[in-house]
């Protein structure tokens, strides 16, 4: 998440008076060039991530896709609703049940949680998401950081309200058992 949309100049929002809530965030129209989170009333906005975001992005899902049990889904790119006035849209998410419907997904029905972090979003990703993640009971949380010449990732587990890392990429290969076997290749 970059700044809040108040201090961004070049984002073109319609007049709104109060705090913002899903139904209004959900009202906007499409616009694919940039993601509009919420969080307590305010809202979030950030450009989506560059080539190199995007081809991790795809490679993590596609790669959480191949391995995933029936009973679970995985999906880009989705409005998780929170307690409260807050919607997040993570990189890529495994469903616990598969056919979700509608424009949100409840917190309650996510299993993992996966961001692939930029410039942009990280210290979100890493201080005020990883809470709100916490907080709403996801059990795994997946982050991948591009920074530096092999892309590194972590598996955090949710064990007594706080994220533990349960596994750790090595030469641009994540590859763990929970919440189902599988191996992710970091493309560079």
């Amino acid at each position: 998440m970059a700044a809040p949309a108040e201090a961004r100049p070049d984002v073109l929002l319609p007049a709104h008076e109060g705090p913002w809530t899903i139904e209004d965030v959900l009202a906007l129209p499409e616009d694919n060039s940039q993601r509009i989170e919420l969080l307590d009333g305010m809202l979030y906005v950030s450009p989506l991530g560059n080539a190199s975001h995007q081809r991790l992005v795809f490679e993590a899902s596609y790669s959480l896709r191949g391995a995933c049990p029936k009973e679970f889904e995985t999906t880009i790119e989705l409005n998780v609703q929170f307690d409260g006035d807050r919607m997040f849209i993570p990189d890529f998410t495994v469903l616990k049940k598969r056919g979700a419907k509608g424009l949100t997904v409840p917190a309650a029905d996510v299993l993992l949680i996966g961001e692939v972090l930029s410039r942009s979003t990280k210290v979100n990703d890493l201080v005020l998401k990883r809470q709100v993640y916490a907080e709403a009971g996801i059990s795994y949380y997946l982050i991948i950081d591009p920074a530096g010449d092999v892309p590194q990732a972590s598996l955090l587990e949710l064990e007594e309200g706080k994220y533990v890392e349960i596994a750790r990429s090595d030469d641009g290969v994540l590859t763990f058992d929970r919440p189902f076997p599988v191996t992710i290749e970091l493309p560079s």
